[in-house]
């Protein structure tokens, strides 16, 4: 019988689970049967002396030792079987690995490299200011407007929360009293009128209308503006709505007035005598500044007043100062701007309101 005694079972590789068998033989058995072991990974010992696998026994179909020669009744026989196991989803300290799943840590997280994720998601208030850097991020490269949105805290020890600048503008509204607040710009393209009906007595006391290059579409037209106090569904256009006064520049030294008409039935700001011009070197359109102060009181009358220069339909340049007032006092809701004849070619208006001190 090949063997040795004494000898120490030997260790297969880590990881591995071991079964032991042990028989007490009968005359010359020779077959083990049912014992279950792991093919390549057994041990047998008859008597404490091991056994050559493949010349003292034959184990090859993982359920019966067979002896190559008969044991002798009473000889002990002991199966020693090694079977393979892997850690269930172990993720190697060394090498690293993947979770696939969710990981609940209830101590601290550190880590020396970067550390990289779909989504953030921490307890609201956990991220100290300082740790908040902008100066990575990309400038947007446009004008802000009134859909951008930027982040505010909610109070003393409150929400983070989303905000639109026109937000912003509406809190500094309130908070720079009696300055004039941005409220509109609109450039007109071959229009029969420009309308403005965003008036907020809230918000605004007074308000100014700028004109930028606003040019007619046909030479020696009139342009001129009319209240609402309805939102602009009709127009005050009656010839005693308004009284007026005028001084108008035409040309260097020449300067003609007129005042105390009660007949006026718009606010001209390129009126009668001044008719507005389209051909070579009078095409430059209309531009000034229309005030209307004390629109929403109903107490007193609404005034207009304003400076504009324009070239006329004879190629003179001219500047004319307007005063005028609503014949009623009544709450002013919009104001249109129009020619008398066709329509404005183009030109820019923009409006601010005088916030309520």
């Amino acid at each position: 019988m090949a063997g040795y005694i004494g000898g120490k079972v030997a260790v297969s590789a880590p990881q591995q689970i071991e079964t032991k068998h042990t028989i007490t033989a009968t005359a010359s058995q020779t077959s083990i049967p049912n014992v279950g072991y792991t093919v390549g990974a057994v041990h047998v010992y008859q008597n404490g002396i091991r056994l050559v696998d493949g010349t003292d026994y034959t184990a090859t179909n993982g359920s019966t030792v067979t002896l190559e020669t008969g044991a002798t009744e009473g000889d002990q026989i002991v199966i020693v079987s090694h079977g393979s196991f892997e850690t269930s989803d172990t993720v190697s300290k060394a090498s690293g690995g993947t979770f696939s799943s969710n990981v609940a840590v209830s101590g601290n997280v550190t880590a020396t490299g970067s550390v990289t994720a779909n989504s953030l998601i921490v307890p609201d208030g956990s991220i100290p200011l300082v740790d908040l850097d902008i100066d990575g991020g990309t400038d947007i490269g446009a004008a802000l407007v009134d859909a951008d949105l930027m982040i505010v805290d909610d109070g003393a020890g409150g929400t983070n929360r989303k905000a639109t600048m026109d937000r912003l503008a509406t809190y500094m509204g309130t908070k720079i009293g009696g300055g004039y607040e941005f409220i509109s710009s609109t450039d007109i393209s071959d229009a029969a009128t420009y309308v403005f009906t965003a008036f907020d007595a809230s918000k605004y006391d007074h308000y100014q209308v700028v004109l930028s290059n606003v040019v007619v579409a046909t030479d020696g037209s009139q342009v001129f503006f009319r209240t609402s106090t309805d939102a602009g569904n009709s127009y005050d256009s009656a010839d005693n709505s308004y009284t007026h006064q005028e001084i108008r520049s035409i040309g260097p030294n020449d300067v003609e007035s007129a005042s105390g008409f009660n007949n006026r039935e718009a606010v001209h700001i390129a009126g009668v005598s001044g008719a507005m011009g389209t051909a070579t070197g009078e095409e430059g359109g209309i531009s000034g500044i229309l005030t209307i102060f004390n629109p929403h009181n109903t107490s007193s009358v609404t005034t207009l007043s304003g400076t504009f220069g324009y070239a006329n339909s004879s190629g003179v340049n001219n500047i004319i100062s307007v005063w005028y007032q609503r014949k009623a006092a009544e709450d002013v809701t919009g104001i249109q701007l129009k020619s008398n004849s066709g329509n404005i070619a183009s030109g820019q208006v923009n409006v601010y309101g005088l916030v309520n001190s």
